[in-house]
């Protein structure tokens, strides 16, 4: 990561000083604790229902256990765009838990002040001397495994969310399951294209290096070849000073197509970049199909040029963790993890909260679905 500024640690919302459930009296006072008690959440046809009632029986899980105070913290890459929603969820869930706690992230960085991944190693840390009973973390990279596995060394559970260390002492992961979300964005295509023979240009990632974005792009992969059609994938290229050569590059994929192109499948915010490649290539009635809710992304749907868009819920991802984190410490993990089995997928440690499918024609009704929990992305 480049560094250009002091290094400095920012805290979203103020610090919740309240005793877990609501009452500052201690679990061994004889004073009855006031059970938990969430937020009633708006009913739409957006609305996760497995996921909320999955939360719920984890709500009374722990209001049948004896009720404790609790202190916790949950530390992201970063606070603004996709990272907002995730810190909303998460301040919501600690203030309905009652719990001491916080959402941090780093924000600024200097050639003279310590990388973002060394700053959250220290912030995890911290956290443990400071006495937590759980942290919520999205790691870097893998040098953040050490500091989780000292964390869970010392007593103190990590749950990792919209990143996993898999190979580190986390207890759970908790976000997409990319694979899965590949082959659910393969799928939204797929019902719009002809029968084949046809080739599908999937603006996705080979590469190992990053994982979430290879695991997205197999998921796609498998799905569209297991459906008869030839993928191809034009390898995106991130960042603002790449944008045009992406788009080069996926328009000469799409030129090149044999069998010839019949959509476009994009896996990434930037993947609004799919639009132009489709205009390049003289093919403007291409469906296409992309990923997260990035303004440009939005217009593009507005217009029917990008057909559908899919969608990670981070706010039920940052919502879900500090729940997650107190029903370890009141029920424990396995009782937490057995009330969680309907989101599990797959691995027993992964908790897959899945993804949205907004259709073009329902922009403004998952814009309505976002205010009413409070998570405008």
């Amino acid at each position: 990561m480049t560094k250009t500024g002091q290094c400095w640690m920012v805290a979203f919302g103020l610090t919740l000083m309240t005793a877990a459930c609501g009452s500052s009296a201690p679990s061994d006072s004889g004073e009855q604790v006031t059970p938990i008690k969430r937020a009633e959440t708006p009913q739409n046809e957006f609305t996760p229902l497995e996921l909320e009632a999955t939360v719920d029986a984890l709500v009374a899980a722990i209001n049948e256990s004896p009720l404790d105070e609790a202190q916790m913290v949950v530390l992201l890459k970063n606070l603004d765009d996709f990272f907002a929603p995730i810190a909303t969820g998460a301040n919501r869930a600690m203030g309905e838990l009652g719990v001491i706690g916080n959402v941090i992230g780093p924000n600024v960085t200097t050639v003279d002040g310590p990388s973002s991944q060394e700053l959250q190693n220290q912030q995890i840390a911290q956290a443990v001397a400071d006495g937590a009973h759980g942290i919520g973390v999205s790691p870097f990279d893998t040098t953040n495994a050490a500091a989780v596995d000292d964390a869970a060394t010392n007593g103190v559970p990590v749950v990792t969310l919209d990143s996993d260390l898999p190979d580190s002492k986390r207890s759970l992961y908790v976000g997409t399951l990319n694979e899965p979300a590949g082959a659910t964005s393969a799928k939204t295509l797929l019902a719009m294209l002809p029968p084949p023979p046809g080739t599908v240009v999937i603006h996705g990632i080979l590469g190992e290096t990053w994982p979430d974005g290879y695991d997205r792009t197999q998921g796609a992969l498998a799905a569209i070849a297991e459906a008869g059609y030839k993928p191809v994938v034009s390898e995106a290229m991130f960042g603002d000073e790449n944008e045009a050569s992406d788009i080069e590059r996926m328009r000469g994929n799409l030129v090149a197509a044999s069998p010839p192109a019949v959509g476009i499948l994009g896996l990434f915010n930037i993947s609004y970049r799919c639009v132009p490649a489709a205009d390049g290539a003289a093919m403007p009635g291409l469906p296409i199909v992309t990923f997260d809710f990035d303004p440009r992304t939005v217009d593009l749907m507005r217009q029917d040029r990008i057909k559908a868009t899919h969608t990670q819920r981070q706010y039920y991802e940052g919502y879900l963790v500090p729940y997650i984190l107190y029903g370890m410490k009141s029920i424990g993990l396995d009782a937490t993890r057995a009330i969680l089995d309907p989101l599990i997928e797959g691995d027993e440690s992964k908790v897959n909260i899945g993804i949205d499918v907004v259709p073009a024609e329902k922009i403004d009704a998952y814009n309505d679905f976002l205010v009413s929990i409070g998570s405008i992305q």
